[in-house]
């Protein structure tokens, strides 16, 4: 990928375990039994165990699954003054036959690496990653929600734990994995998503960590983000930080434009976030032979489009919300609206077809899904599912 050819790789020891059997430390007392599942938030509600390794010595180690909860850290923590961390998102699903499915953990492992890299965190071994999360999800298999278009979202973080003022790479960190129920993101898309394109702000710039998922990248959009918010717009369109001009991508999904018989995306060249997500979809796009292109997009090449009538539709493509489609651009004073009925978008296509390989609907042919097997769905009936 283009975006790995800035990275520093970090020689620093992984740890040595292929598929883990992890020790495990179970809760005393489920919160299960409080979760309403017929009015499930985004990550307001956690599961009840956690996955945790700790580095120290110049080794990751006492990788293990515990109790959900507080974890004890310094103030002094590099972390908590200097923006140490990184982290992921990707989520597992109940599929029709009961069984549990994480969707893609290989590459957001990559990601992750990637991540690490770039932050001068020892890299987490990408095995260990996957095999975590999948021990995790088995421990708290219940807690995955049963509708299509629920999930159990995974959150894996890597953040310093050294207490030190210095401005320097820590030599201690922990690495978590949380997990919580989930609905969409977005409460509905059929009305679509209204975006604002942002004329000062700058979400990164070339050299920076635009390409990396790191929690400073999110705080410089609170600002603007908020303000598209209160301007009656859902997300904030970013564009290049030298003029402006240049679409990258939306407040947590890549962008996708389909101009004439052309889909077309920005490419990856550093200030935009590698989404699984929007590699999922150009691999779609492929296996349906629909042409498309990685390349810069001008907002003035957009709304010309828009202007001749060559702007079929634009959509987001993101973990969170999977695939949403845009109804609104504003920019500047140019306002550019777009009819998301119709059933023949592809944005719709595309959706379904992503939810029914991550379900199990569709054959999943590219072996994107990591399936789980635990004692309690190998018995499970299909018609025990929900949705």
């Amino acid at each position: 990928m283009a975006y790995s050819q800035q990275l520093l790789r970090i020689p620093i020891n992984r740890l040595p375990v292929p598929n883990p059997a992890l020790p495990i430390t179970l809760c005393q007392r489920s919160r299960l039994s409080g979760v309403d599942f017929d009015h499930l938030g985004f990550g307001d509600v956690f599961s009840d165990h956690m996955f945790r390794c700790e580095f120290t010595d110049g080794r990751w180690h006492s990788a293990q699954i515990v109790p959900y909860g507080p974890i004890a850290m310094e103030p002094g923590a590099l972390c908590l003054h200097y923006g140490q961390a990184v982290f992921e998102g990707l989520k597992a699903f109940r599929g029709v036959d009961g069984v549990p499915r994480i969707f893609r953990p290989d590459r957001n492992a990559d990601r992750l690496e990637q991540s690490c890299a770039r932050l001068c965190i020892p890299p987490i071994d990408q095995e260990l990653f996957c095999s975590a999360i999948e021990q995790l999800v088995t421990v708290d298999e219940k807690w995955l929600p049963q509708r299509r278009g629920e999930s159990l979202y995974i959150r894996p973080l890597v953040f310093a734990t050294e207490p030190n003022l210095l401005v320097k790479a820590s030599d201690r960190y922990l690495f978590l994995i949380i997990t919580a129920p989930v609905k969409g993101y977005f409460s509905t898309t059929d009305s679509g998503v209204s975006l604002r394109a942002e004329p000062n702000y700058t979400r990164a710039a070339m050299g920076g960590t635009g390409f990396a998922k790191t929690g400073g990248n999110y705080a410089a959009t609170l600002r603007p983000g908020t303000d598209s918010v209160e301007q009656g717009f859902d997300q904030t369109l970013w564009l290049d930080s030298r003029d402006h001009c240049f679409v990258e991508e939306v407040g947590q999904m890549n962008i996708f434009f389909k101009i004439g018989d052309t889909f077309v995306t920005p490419p990856l060249k550093g200030t935009i976030l590698p989404g699984v997500t929007r590699e999922s979809v150009l691999t779609l796009l492929k296996d349906h032979g629909e042409k498309f292109e990685e390349r810069p997009v001008s907002m003035e090449e957009v709304i010309l489009a828009y202007d001749r009538g060559d702007l079929q539709e634009v959509f987001g493509a993101g973990t969170a919300a999977v695939i949403a489609p845009v109804s609104r651009i504003a920019y500047g004073e140019k306002t550019l609206n777009f009819d998301v009925s119709p059933e023949n978008l592809a944005s719709k296509w595309l959706y379904q077809t992503i939810v029914d390989i991550q379900t199990g609907v569709t054959e999943d042919i590219h072996g994107w899904n990591r399936i789980v097997r635990t004692d309690a769905n190998t018995s499970r009936p299909v018609e025990s599912v929900r949705f």
